[in-house]
């Protein structure tokens, strides 16, 4: 029998580490796009399994809770919860976002072990390893640091050098030191289980370079990304080895044998199997059958990931998935390259990040934006960079003057001439719109089926050029006055690009299609519309027309931007405290015009966080000010207090409020805020010398 085209879906996106937040770069590396390409699935109504959940599990959350004082539970129960909401508030739509350390997930692991070890999978071996004497353990990958012997970088941990990607063991490491004492660890036997990757070189080159499995063709190798392929093939032939799939650790998934007391299953044996018990408890929970995505060959399973878990995803765990048997291998594996940040790479011990958590908190309705600029510079084939300055501009110029600005010029021309019913279509002179929505319709289809989002995207966005073109060239606000029946065909056309906008771009930026829909009074996009000029009716009526975007103001990049050079300053000592700035002459002091005031009345910014506005009493004149000071001060609090003023600053505009001066703060290493006050009231208007 002919195998049947594929309509079920397991995508899985890297389980991040539950030991920090997430940053854009992991955002651009693997969620988004996973994101994208379930949403795409979804509209065209296949069945899709969106799986994620936190990587609970390894040395690093053991490392983090020694570095915290706290214990490895309290460290993943915090971070599983930021994670879990910033995902959530940013709109990355999981259908289950689960925990390794969930009763399911560790009999699952166990389960999947003892199978592998019935199948004579493992060998069990004694060999010297690290080991700590002053703390009287031995000491997993991430315990051991030294210098990278393939790249010399002198921060490479024991199972990778972070710099240059290499896969390491801790005893390749150059002046390997312990991460618990300082010191130089010492060697001392201890038995493990053994995974004998070289076993299975045959079947795994046949199967990532020419795409066949036992002989079938398993998938088209030409869909994988280069990087990924070139990565496998390098580490194919240069021989792969035994790596040890247990760990001396006494957190983790427990080894289930009489002989495996204080050991651990490894953490990149225990995490992949995550996919498998999150799909277990989603099923569970949906009525479904978890085996139709996982042990049905019709079933396409996709991996987004970054491009540092390459290995794990395309040689460890598909022999632990062949040699278990039953179980599907990836079809596709759409690594990305790293993004970097501002002329820098992505550094979290630096604080040289854009983390989402906060981005969600400044930026509470412009996650579409962040979307949308992260897709365009999307590290696909090589790394990307992404820029405060760049995020604006394609803010501004991009999804406000293209694609909002038609939005909104076909929405209010069809309000101002027709009370916003939507016009008839009496003849089409205008076969190319057609033509052209449908060409990009397969071309977007395409792109998204290859998982080329950044060129899905550039597309869709496409879409809104040709509207605004159309309205160019056809000036229908000058044929009102000649050929009513023209303006009635141009703008109906205008609204059905306006609604193929919508279906086009509602995977990348699916808040603001959900928002143009309802404006065009459209109850559920289609994605089987796209490219048809029949997707609204005449005589819909359009719902209230709003902007779909906003600009971006310099301000708030310039806020960003000192958020992020201040942050990521480094300590010097062990109270940080900011440098000095340059000298200048007493007469650029005195060109500052300070100045006590009365704080009258006190109110929060709509649609900020950070943002109070205060009217001031300065003796002469009443002033409005604003004050990025809301997560230090309530409103309430502040009214009646006597505060210090820069009056001389020239006005400028926050959030479309005109602030007339500069309340001083003192800020601390922390990013705590203080109100600069006079020890005793003073009248209003009072300088400060």
């Amino acid at each position: 029998m002919e195998k049947s085209e594929v309509k079920r879906h397991l995508i899985a996106a890297a389980l991040p580490y539950a030991n920090g937040p997430i940053h854009i770069g992991h955002l651009a590396g693997a969620y988004l796009p996973a994101d994208i390409y379930a949403r795409f699935l979804r509209m065209k109504g296949d069945d899709v399994a969106f799986i994620c959940g936190s990587d609970e599990h390894g040395a690093a959350i053991t490392l983090r809770a020694k570095k915290e004082g706290t214990t490895p539970q309290a460290i993943v129960d915090k971070y599983h919860t930021i994670n879990a909401k910033a995902f959530a508030d940013f709109g990355i739509d999981f259908d289950i976002f689960h925990r390794t350390s969930s009763k399911i997930h560790h009999e699952t692991a166990q389960e999947f072990f003892l199978e592998l070890e019935k199948k004579g999978a493992f060998t069990k071996e004694t060999r010297e390893q690290f080991y700590d004497a002053d703390y009287n353990q031995f000491l997993a990958d991430r315990y051991v640091t030294g210098t990278c012997p393939k790249c010399s970088s002198d921060r490479a941990y024991g199972d990778q050098c972070e710099k240059c990607g290499s896969s390491l063991n801790p005893t390749d490491l150059i002046n390997p030191i312990s991460t618990l004492s300082g010191k130089p660890p010492v060697l001392r036997e201890t038995s493990h289980w053994y995974l004998p990757m070289e076993r299975h070189e045959k079947w795994l080159k046949e199967w990532i370079e020419e795409g066949k499995l036992d002989g079938k063709q398993h998938h088209d190798p030409k869909e994988w990304r280069n990087q990924v392929i070139g990565q496998c093939k390098s580490w194919i032939d240069g021989g792969l080895h035994s790596r040890a799939m247990t760990r001396d650790l006494d957190w983790g998934v427990k080894v289930p044998t009489d002989d495996g007391e204080g050991k651990v299953l490894y953490v990149w044996l225990d995490a992949p199997i995550g996919y498998i018990s999150a799909t277990k408890e989603w099923a569970a929970q949906n009525n479904k059958d978890w085996k139709n995505y996982w042990q049905n060959e019709d079933t396409e399973l996709v991996h987004f990931i970054g491009k540092d878990n390459i290995v794990f995803h395309c040689i460890i765990f598909p022999i632990l998935l062949k040699t278990h048997e039953g179980y599907n291998l990836p079809n596709n594996v759409p690594a990305n390259e790293f993004l970097n940040l501002e002329g820098d790479k992505i550094s979290t011990s630096r604080d040289w990040a854009v983390w989402l958590h906060e981005f969600n908190e400044d930026f509470p309705v412009k996650q579409d934006v962040l979307r949308y600029v992260l897709c365009s510079i999307a590290p696909e084939s090589k790394d990307s960079e992404f820029t405060w300055d760049d995020f604006q501009a394609r803010n501004n110029s991009e999804l406000v003057a293209i694609y909002g600005n038609f939005v909104n010029r076909a929405t209010v021309l069809v309000n101002k001439y027709y009370e916003g019913s939507v016009p008839k279509l009496s003849e089409n002179n205008y076969p190319e719109i057609e033509e052209q929505l449908q060409k990009s319709a397969a071309i977007i289809n395409e792109r998204l089926s290859k998982k080329q989002f950044r060129d899905a995207q550039n597309e869709a966005i496409n879409i809104a050029r040709l509207g605004n073109k159309f309205l160019a060239e056809t000036e229908p606000w000058k044929l009102i006055k000649t050929n009513l029946e023209e303006v009635e065909n141009i703008l109906h056309l205008s609204l059905q690009i306006a609604a193929n906008c919508a279906i086009a771009l509602a995977p990348f930026l699916p808040t603001s299609s959900t928002k143009l829909a309802s404006m065009l009074g459209i109850e559920k996009l289609n994605w089987n519309e796209l490219g048809s000029i029949e997707i609204i009716k005449e005589n819909t009526q359009l719902k209230q027309i709003e902007h779909l975007f906003q600009k971006i103001e310099d301000d708030v990049i310039a806020t960003q931007k000192l958020k992020l050079e201040s942050k990521s300053k480094p300590n010097s000592s062990a109270i940080s405290v900011e440098a000095f700035k340059k000298d200048i002459v007493f007469d650029d002091f005195l060109k500052l015009d300070l100045r006590v005031g009365t704080v009258l009345s006190a109110e929060p910014v709509p649609k900020s966080n950070k943002l109070l506005q205060f009217k001031i009493d300065l003796g002469s004149e009443q002033r409005t000010i604003l004050s990025g000071i809301a997560k230090h001060y309530s409103a309430e609090e502040m009214v009646g207090k006597q505060v210090q003023v820069i009056a001389n600053l020239p006005p400028r505009k926050m959030m479309g409020i005109e602030s007339q001066g500069m309340i001083l703060m003192a800020e601390d290493s922390d990013g705590k805020l203080s109100l600069m006050q006079p020890d005793k009231t003073m009248t209003n208007g009072a300088t400060i010398n």
